[in-house]
């Protein structure tokens, strides 16, 4: 009885080692090339499926680890974390491939060496793409930008409300949305209004005549800066007499904001309230002046040349006889007083 079991066992034994895990042997033993020569990188199914194996080990490792770091994180953090690790991973699944391959027997010089210039041109061709991605990086790591900043890129002025890995995006007063590469925050200055607080100092400039009475132009300017809503009472507002203009007295009326990003509609409103308080205060305000004095001065004389002055000569000369020959017709012509008449001895005098 016992020995019907044995024998059964061994059977089952060795359909299992011969036919199973033979099967499962030779299709993890197939294999094909890839190249020729030299150059031949031959791969089998067992190479491939533990590569896969290791992508997928090293992806739940990687999740694991963010699940980690995110877990005290606030949100705002969080959504940084996550690109940054985005980039990273995909460092890690290349370095992991290659490991795999080369603890597998797979030569991977060859394949490192004919995809060099492949790298290169890669690198030559995306090396603005990586400068945004690094800049990316860098923004997310120091905190230099933060989703709500008031910036100003190329004289553009936006509030930003996305920051990607490549990009951030931010909202103009125009309400446009403006599409910022990461690599400008390294290379180019830019303007951050709210990096220490949310408080920015504007102004509004005014020129006033010439004789104007400074103090009055003064307490006006400050009660109009007192009166205008969305102005900070605290730092209060200030006025500079900042210089003698060409044609008028400037001055300058500064405020305190706690929105820079709608600061136009404030500057506007506030000047509207100068110029009413102005011209109730019979205070002018000068437009440029400028006084222009005409000379009748004599043309000068420019010598002509030789030809033009015989011609010219020509011509007085010719006109001085002209003018003998008419008066000398037009001049009457008187007789002598005692002059006899002439003797003839002509028949016909007799």
């Amino acid at each position: 009885m016992f020995s019907i079991q044995e024998d059964a066992v061994d059977k089952v034994k060795e359909v299992i080692e011969e036919d199973i895990w033979g099967t499962i042997q030779k299709i993890l033993a197939y294999h094909f090339d890839i190249g020729s020569g030299d150059k031949l990188i031959s791969l089998t199914v067992g190479h491939i499926l533990l590569v896969v194996v290791a992508i997928i080990l090293t992806k739940t490792v990687l999740g694991f680890i963010r699940r980690i770091f995110t877990r005290k994180m606030a949100a705002e953090d969080k959504l940084k974390f996550t690109s940054v690790f985005k980039f990273a991973r995909y460092t890690v699944y290349l370095v992991v491939l290659l490991v795999t391959m080369s603890s597998a027997g797979v030569d991977i010089t060859l394949l490192l060496t004919a995809s060099a210039a492949l790298f290169v041109g890669l690198g030559l061709a995306l090396q603005e793409l990586f400068q945004d991605i690094m800049g990316g990086i860098m923004i997310m790591l120091d905190k230099t930008l933060a989703v709500g900043d008031i910036i100003e890129v190329d004289g553009r002025v936006g509030r930003v409300f996305e920051i990607k890995l490549r990009t951030t995006r931010a909202l103009t007063r125009d309400d446009k949305v403006i599409i910022i590469p990461n690599h400008k925050f390294i290379s180019d200055t830019v303007f951050n209004y709210t990096q220490n607080h949310k408080t920015t100092r504007e102004g509004v400039h005014v020129g006033v005549a010439y004789g104007s009475d400074t103090a009055l132009v003064k307490d006006v300017l400050l009660k109009c800066a007192a009166e205008q809503s969305g102005i900070l009472k605290n730092p209060k507002p200030f006025v500079l007499f900042e210089n003698f203009g060409d044609s008028s007295l400037n001055f300058g009326v500064y405020f305190f904001v706690s929105d820079s990003f709608v600061d136009p509609r404030i500057k506007s409103e506030l000047r509207f309230k100068i110029d009413a308080r102005f011209r109730e205060s019979k205070i002018t305000i000068p437009f440029p002046q400028r006084d222009v004095h005409i000379f009748n001065a004599q043309p000068p004389v420019v010598p002509a040349e030789k030809d033009s002055e015989t011609d010219a000569d020509t011509s007085a000369k010719t006109a001085l006889v002209l003018d003998t020959k008419v008066e000398a017709k037009v001049k009457p012509t008187r007789k002598p007083r005692n002059q006899k008449p002439p003797h003839t001895d002509s028949p016909e005098a007799k």
